[in-house]
């Protein structure tokens, strides 16, 4: 096969599938990643926002927020061996029951950092427990995305692939979308600061338990992967999956997985928590902008508008373009912006912070929205 769309894929991609069941898979994994980033991006914003203060106190403002995200950092260490457990598993058991599990471990987690005691109230004993539940966060986010974007794709006819794929792909900003705007609401109803900071932050990681609940009654109610029926009707499966995928495929596995560090490493900075704080920061801890919090999360969560319909663009452009020139589009898109990005930031002005942020959200969804498809068809 190629490295371009429309490639077969080794196993049958059905096309039998039908219309209704297309949607309800759509909605399945559209609701799950959803509520995995939910989760994800509410700890990296809290992390800007509050975890340096209530949990890292003794190291000062600015040490305390480099703490803080540093425990955001720490989850990407654990999501590959997130990815590897599921990806095995998921062979062996299905992709929809490996994709409750993870649901329900990150939901488990978040909800659990929601009744976390503080520093203040157990010492180090807290820190500790914060970073144990953001390691089983990054577990779970990392089984989550392979096999969301596997059952998407499987399910998709050879030309919707793209399309398909971009449904558990736009899961990511509205997990984004939902985080800050749940977050900007608890900033503005109630006192920025010694409410917020004393109980008010809890209340979104406790919503948590609300979604996980919504996204287990979706996902139950979808069939298993077609190409995992074939494969388990085979009997042909290889006892250890990632020795095979390194044994024939490590160099394709190297490219992807450089492909996909660009994108993150340009989009985190902005969907991360990192631009939350810079422009949150107070002038007096050392901040460069000094705004307020609840604007620069309502900014955010407007420009998640924007990167969300750039992912599905993108994964519908890719099959008529193919993926690769949906990527290169996305490469020129970031080359154009990343330089303005943070003079608009600078201003303090928060319909500049929106536009800076709307345009960085352009190159970021569209190498972002046919990475599903992309990935599936690579292997």
């Amino acid at each position: 096969m190629t490295k371009e769309s429309g490639a077969p894929m080794a196993t049958t991609t059905t096309s039998a599938t039908s219309p209704r069941e297309l949607r309800r898979v759509a909605a399945a994994t559209v609701i799950g990643t959803t509520i995995e980033w939910y989760d994800f991006f509410l700890y990296a914003s809290a992390a800007g926002l509050v975890f340096g203060k209530l949990f890292f106190e003794p190291a000062g403002p600015q040490a305390g927020t480099i703490i803080a995200f540093a425990t955001v950092g720490v989850s990407f260490l654990f999501r590959p061996l997130g990815a590897f457990l599921a990806g095995h598993f998921g062979d062996r058991i299905g992709r929809k029951a490996m994709l409750v599990i993870t649901l329900i471990l990150m939901g488990a987690a978040t909800t659990l950092i929601g009744v976390l005691p503080t520093y203040e109230q157990v010492g180090v004993l807290a820190p500790i427990l914060l970073m144990v539940l953001r390691i089983l966060q990054g577990l779970s986010t990392g089984g989550e995305w392979g096999g969301a974007v596997l059952m998407a794709v499987e399910h998709a006819p050879a030309e919707q692939r793209g399309r398909m794929g971009a449904f558990p792909q736009i899961g990511v900003p509205i997990g984004l979308l939902l985080a800050s705007g749940v977050l900007a609401l608890m900033t503005g109803v109630i006192s920025p600061g010694e409410q917020f900071l004393e109980w008010g932050w809890r209340i979104p990681f406790l919503l948590s338990v609300v979604l996980i609940v919504v996204g287990i009654v979706v996902r139950r109610a979808v069939e298993e992967s077609p190409v995992f029926t074939e494969i388990s009707e085979r009997k042909e499966q290889t006892k250890i999956p990632v020795v095979e995928l390194f044994r024939k495929h490590w160099l394709l596995v190297v490219l992807a997985a450089l492909t996909f560090a660009g994108n993150n490493a340009a989009g985190y900075m902005t969907t991360g928590g990192y631009i939350q704080n810079y422009a949150t920061m107070p002038l007096a801890d050392g901040g460069l902008v000094g705004m307020e919090r609840t604007p620069v999360l309502l900014a955010v969560a407007g420009a998640s508008v924007v990167w969300l319909a750039m992912t599905f663009l993108a994964g519908v452009v890719s099959d008529r373009i193919g993926r690769k020139n949906t990527y290169i589009i996305g490469w020129i898109a970031f080359l154009a912006v990343v330089f303005v990005l943070f003079p608009l930031v600078n201003t303090g002005n928060v319909w500049l912070l929106f536009l800076g942020l709307s345009l960085f959200a352009i190159g970021n969804g569209f190498t972002y929205g046919q990475q599903a498809a992309y990935f599936a068809e690579l292997f």
